[in-house]
């Protein structure tokens, strides 16, 4: 039998935001860094996850269908 990879599911972003409110959070007391959706109302990380390489950044891009900042 063949089997064919299943692809991701495209997630969607949180309502109202799109790519430009991606950005990142840097913490200066544990040097963790975040990904997600600034919310410009509240100034809050929606659907943060926690970055360790540039390819979790390009994970998170195309988790959302989008194209990353970077090649």
């Amino acid at each position: 039998m063949w089997f064919r990879k299943k692809q991701a599911p495209v997630l969607s972003p949180p309502e109202g935001l799109g790519r430009e409110h991606i950005e990142t959070e840097s913490s200066i007391c544990t040097g963790e860094t975040l990904i997600g959706f600034r919310n410009p109302k509240t100034g809050r990380l929606e659907q943060a996850v926690a970055v360790r390489s540039q390819a979790d950044i390009r994970d998170f891009y195309a988790a959302y269908g989008f194209s990353p900042p970077f090649s």
